[in-house]
């Protein structure tokens, strides 16, 4: 723990209630696209999403991520309209049928809107909150906020990513954007923060923002870790595409071991049992 900063995270809020972070919670990923890196094209049919949202939340999910913009590498945006177009109906459906958290996976302010009124009640922004817009919206609407650090955007990220000191400068950048939210009149304890692994970092640059999240942890924010069938786990040697699952539970592990709160997954029995055991390991009762 960094002398002077606060403790771990107890309590997430968002726009209809709170997620308390007695142990991980895993956020389930639902990716309603064609071209996602992992899964495009599976759920991209708003019954097969809304089914395989079910299943995750049957499976153990304690909140679902939706997205319809796939933001792999060198991938190209999509039109506001397209993008509501794919995740409106999916939002409403699902809203209906659990009673788990909804989260929007999106850069833009007028979907991020429409998602919140459809049911959604967090906004995942992957650009960091960039646009004004986009933080006073969600100031407007109380909505929790996961804030993701990415170099760039999702075209160019991967284009030979620099840094002197990648997880001081991820946590600084992710300090400013909690002041720039609360500045806003975003409750504080709404407010999440990503590293964004995998988001215009080398191999390199994500080991050592995951052996870093304690620093992370002591801005006293809930973390949120996204390393499911990440592509460093392939260049560590530990698979391709699916056969990525065992590294992507090692590397949540681990993230859980250093103050992650929160792990998104593809992968939602695996996680939510691997979870159990390293919270048994690093929260014990």
């Amino acid at each position: 723990m960094v002398p002077g900063m606060a403790g771990p995270a107890k309590v997430w809020r968002h726009r209809t209630g709170e997620i308390v972070l007695d142990r991980t919670r895993v956020m389930g990923v639902l990716n309603v696209t064609p071209d996602s890196f992992s899964d495009g094209g599976q759920f991209y049919d708003a019954d097969a999403a809304v089914r395989h949202g079910l299943e995750m939340v049957e499976h153990g999910a304690d909140l679902l991520d939706i997205g319809g913009e796939s933001t792999r590498p060198r991938s190209d945006p999509v039109p506001a309209d397209e993008e509501w177009r794919r995740v409106g109906g999916v939002i409403e459906s699902l809203r209906r049928k659990v009673d788990v958290p909804l989260s929007i996976d999106t850069m833009k302010p007028a979907v991020a809107e429409k998602a919140v009124h459809a049911g959604a009640s967090i906004v995942n922004d992957v650009s960091g909150m960039r646009e004004p817009a986009m933080i006073r919206l969600v100031a407007s609407l109380k909505a929790g906020v996961v804030v993701m650090h990415m170099l760039g955007n999702p075209k160019t990220m991967q284009e030979h990513p620099q840094y002197a000191d990648v997880v001081g400068e991820v946590r600084g950048f992710l300090a400013d954007r909690i002041a720039a939210l609360e500045a806003a009149g975003t409750s504080s304890d709404a407010i999440a923060i990503d590293p964004g692994i995998g988001f215009g970092k080398t191999l390199e640059h994500n080991l050592a923002l995951l052996r870093g999240l304690d620093g992370l942890a002591a801005l006293g924010h809930p973390v949120v870790v996204g390393v499911s069938r990440k592509s460093f786990i392939a260049k560590l040697g530990a698979g391709e595409g699916g056969e990525r699952v065992p590294g992507s539970l090692a590397a949540a592990a681990f993230a859980v071991s250093r103050g992650a709160s929160v792990v998104r997954a593809h992968d939602v029995l695996e996680t939510v049992r691997a979870m159990r055991v390293a919270d048994a390991l690093v929260r014990p009762s």
